[in-house]
């Protein structure tokens, strides 16, 4: 699963101001230690240890939920990789061994920790918390009968309630195309920027998508939890202002958030491997909703395949999310202003944000109030805007702010009331689910066929965009069979490995770049009349533009790489481009046109010539027609297609 650049973190994974330096500096002498460590009652020990095999405690769902046991195919094991996190040599497969080496490291003397360690009663606070209710553990045997430090932690900060956060896709940002998602800890009385953000993410350095997406896919980053102050986590995201927030309150009691915070607590400098679309951010931050509330389990209801939006739905299933708060991004803010003024108030704003009008000047213009109001907040949210992205620098910001700030001064409260509340778009949770599963009948040159096709991500062009990302598809094994009657034959028609398409369009405030990457197999006609199946890469770099009358208007310059054994020289190399539009005609009726040319002249020399329309109703979130017919030009080979699809996902 990909979280966003906000989730594959630059920095050390535990980084706090000094309120937290409770959780990640405190020296052991602080944990709660007597002056005189308590004596080992070893009959006392071993007591408990039979006590907890008796019980068996260690195939209780809760001590799996706290140690993160899961099945596989090679037996249960420890989602946990840190070899700090267990006890015992075997206890990342073996449930009692590291339970029973927990219970003895309860009464280890502080004498025996190393220096700079904590004690195991503050190193795994969720643990000792749970053993001591289920053994009813004697405290006055213990050397270390409490966690000073997890104890003042909780008073300091008096964690009231919890939010889940899911900050929406960007799709420039490789880790953030599907979205994010981490919890935030809202203290007694306070702010919710002055909340607490516990987070997930892989630790990573890597800024090219798709070394960071292969990487991903093979688990070579490690994952760690952390937990700030919410409005230091906002100012990570490299791209915050342009990913619209959606906020989920959590329905935890007291006890239930304490329990929370024992886990994040013993979890802290312990890694796990990150795996993009199932270990990740959002799959691991279930674990501590599940060690909140036992027998909750959202992370044994997950598949194989994790997405945010796939746990958001979970935690609402489960009844713990109490509604839904939407914070739009600075840059849904700046093009909903935009959207209130005609042209040349747009560009006056513009032009006090360049330097090149006085805003001073401007007032002394004839327009109306609410109009110069809006035009002075424009400027003023896309100064900041620009300088939050590091387009504009302190110096050259600073004095354009604070003209753009004095001028919306002047002109009192006049308008705020009148001007129309950014539209809250539909709940992410709200759209289509993430799988998808095609039947299909077509015509292929006049012969029938029938279609079967199953994608487990994510997102097209075509598909209703209530809930998603306008102009942005996102596919990935994407895989296609059919059965041609003629032939009476099934066969591998088409498999999408990653098809991504950003169509992000330029307007006066925003000039963004459309981009596609497609890597798949794909049946191409060979010189000798016959479709074989051939791998293509094709990424693509292009503008697109609104159009009130027609929709989201694209064109791109692409290259283009077949490989396949029918291909002479088994490759062939290409350039050209295609455009096309994709239409809303209704709420439920969506519409794709597109064309393209793409010459190939090394290796195997083509022409390859598409055109078509795509057509999609929305029936219900989770169910679609769609009808796609498409036309194809190889040399001198032509061929045609249409095919009637019925979508269902789930």
């Amino acid at each position: 699963m990909i979280c966003k650049r906000g989730s594959v973190r630059t920095v050390p994974p535990f980084r706090a101001l000094p309120l937290l330096i409770l959780i990640l500096g405190t020296p052991p002498a602080s944990a709660g230690s007597p002056e005189t460590p308590a004596p080992r009652d070893k009959p006392y020990i071993q007591a408990l240890v039979d006590q907890a095999r008796s019980a068996a405690l260690s195939k209780d769902p809760y001590w799996r939920t706290l140690l993160h046991y899961k099945g596989g195919l090679f037996g249960l094991r420890s989602l946990v990789d840190d070899p700090k996190f267990f006890l015992s040599e075997r206890g990342k497969r073996d449930p009692e061994a590291e339970l029973e080496a927990t219970i003895r490291s309860f009464f280890t003397p502080p004498a025996e920790i190393a220096e700079g360690e904590r004690h195991p009663v503050c190193r795994f606070v969720a643990r000792f918390d749970w053993l001591k209710s289920k053994l009813a553990i004697d405290e006055s045997s213990l050397p270390v009968p409490v966690c000073a430090p997890f104890e003042e932690l909780v008073e300091s900060i008096k964690p009231e309630s919890v939010t889940l956060i899911f900050p929406a896709s960007h799709m420039n940002g490789p880790a953030s195309m599907f979205g994010h998602t981490l919890l935030t800890i809202r203290a007694a009385g306070g702010s919710d920027l002055l909340a607490y953000a516990v987070n997930y993410s892989a630790l990573s350095n890597e800024t090219f998508g798709p070394f960071y997406i292969v990487k991903g896919l093979l688990g070579s980053y490690k994952g760690y939890f952390s937990i700030l102050p919410y409005y230091a986590k906002l100012q990570e995201y490299s791209d915050v202002n342009d990913r619209d927030i959606w906020e989920y309150p959590i329905a935890l009691n007291g006890e239930e958030i304490r329990r929370l915070l024992m886990h994040v607590y013993e979890m802290q400098e312990i890694y796990a491997d990150y795996f993009f679309f199932n270990e990740n951010c959002s799959y691991d931050l279930l674990f501590l909703l599940d060690a909140a509330r036992p027998n909750l389990n959202l992370t044994d209801e997950c598949a194989w395949w994790v997405i945010p939006l796939d746990t958001i739905r979970e935690v609402k299933r489960s009844g713990l999310v109490e509604g839904a708060v939407y914070r739009p991004s600075r840059s849904t803010k700046i093009k909903h202003l935009a959207s209130l003024l005609p042209e040349r108030s747009r560009k006056d704003a513009l032009r006090i944000a360049g330097g090149s009008l006085d805003p001073e000047e401007y007032l002394m213009r004839e327009t109306t109030p609410e109009e110069k109001t809006t035009v002075c907040d424009l400027a003023s949210e896309y100064l900041q805007y620009k300088y939050a992205k590091k387009e504009l620098t302190e110096d050259a910001y600073l004095p354009l702010f604070l003209k753009a700030l004095k001028a919306r001064s002047a002109l009192g409260e006049s308008g705020d009331d009148a001007r129309p509340a950014i539209p809250t778009p539909p709940r992410p949770d709200a759209g289509h689910h993430s799988n998808r599963v095609s039947l299909g009948v077509g015509v292929d040159d006049d012969h029938l066929f029938e279609e079967i096709r199953l994608r487990p991500a994510y997102h097209t062009l075509l598909d209703n965009d209530a809930g998603f990302k306008r102009g942005s598809q996102l596919v990935f094994t994407d895989i296609v069979v059919r059965h041609h009657s003629r032939e009476g034959e099934l066969k591998l028609e088409a498999l999408d490995l990653i098809d991504i398409v950003s169509i992000a369009p330029r307007d006066d405030f925003f000039k963004h770049t459309s981009w596609k990457i497609r890597a798949d197999l794909f049946r191409r006609t060979v010189r000798r009349g016959e479709d074989d199946l051939v791998f293509r890469l094709n990424p693509g770099l292009g503008l697109a533009y609104e159009s009130r009358l027609l929709g989201l208007c694209y064109s791109m310059l692409e290259s283009d790489l077949h490989v396949g054994g029918a291909l002479e020289g088994s490759y062939s190399i290409g350039a050209g481009g295609s455009a096309g539009v994709v239409m809303n005609v209704t709420d439920s009726w969506k519409l794709h046109l597109f064309a393209g040319d793409v010459y190939h002249g090394v290796g195997d020399s083509d022409n390859l010539i598409t055109a078509g329309v795509g057509q999609n109703l929305r029936i219900s979130s989770d169910l679609s027609v769609s009808v796609e017919s498409t036309w194809n030009r190889s040399d001198d080979d032509s061929a045609w297609e249409s095919v009637v699809r019925w979508n269902a996902f789930f």
